[in-house]
């Protein structure tokens, strides 16, 4: 039985290495993530968990490690970007991850753009610690916190190992889509979403806004099935609106 541990470093911020990890994927520069953190979590991320193979392919990992602590990965583009088509091409079922694990493609605000739970916009798949049949949660922060977040939830349906997630940003609309296997067109959708909300400016951010990539452990809570965890995001392209 895996022992749960917890960790004394923990606390509301994160503990920075001198120098940040760097990769190169998709004709980007990303920093990989090497902290203990409260939020999200709390959890371990490290460094070596997140890697590009020969293919130029990113991989995230969720490992055990030898004293026992579960570590995490996530990656971050920090050139900011806009308004524009975000695309994740992704190998693996993220519709069949254990309960515990959260794996989240998204922006998210510098601390200069807005605080926590504003500009934020995300793709995510978890089940949040339990047995809900949704699991799949694409959202949209507003731009401040006076207002709540916006949410849609619902169980995605893959037809095999291979799918692409995209978000169509614009100043007046956020729009959503998951298609079967890897493309760049619009064939074999497997869901999508719109949100256009009459008070846009307050509930869709037009900052530019890094991206982020991530695996993780919801509460910090180990696998329920005790399993390591791996993700393969094969591109990603960011594409400008006109």
């Amino acid at each position: 039985m895996l022992r749960l541990l917890t960790f004394a470093l923990l606390t509301a911020g994160m503990v920075q290495p001198l120098a940040a990890k760097t990769l190169q994927f998709a004709g980007h520069t990303w920093t990989v993530r090497d902290a203990v953190s409260a939020a999200p979590g709390p959890n371990r991320w490290a460094p070596e968990n997140a890697w590009v193979d020969t293919l130029g392919r990113l991989h995230l990992r969720i490992s055990r490690g030898a004293d026992g602590i579960w570590r995490c990965a996530e990656v971050k583009l920090d050139t900011p970007l806009g308004f524009g088509t975000y695309e994740f091409k992704v190998d693996g079922r993220v519709d069949r991850f254990d309960r515990n694990v959260v794996f989240g493609m998204f922006q998210y605000p510098d601390p200069a753009t807005g605080p926590d739970f504003t500009h934020e916009i995300d793709i995510e798949f978890s089940r949040w610690g339990s047995d809900t049949p949704y699991p799949a949660y694409w959202t949209v922060y507003p731009t401040t916190t006076a207002v709540s977040e916006t949410s849609h939830a619902f169980a995605p349906v893959l037809e095999g190992d291979y799918s692409t997630h995209r978000f169509h940003r614009s100043r007046d609309a956020v729009r959503f889509q998951m298609l079967h296997g890897h493309q760049d067109g619009d064939a074999h959708q497997a869901h999508a979403w719109t949100f256009a909300p009459k008070d846009a400016k307050r509930r869709i951010s037009q900052a530019a806004q890094p991206v982020y990539i991530n695996l993780w452990l919801f509460r910090g809570m180990a696998p329920s099935d005790d399993l390591e965890v791996e993700v393969v995001v094969s591109d990603f392209r960011f594409i400008p609106a006109r």
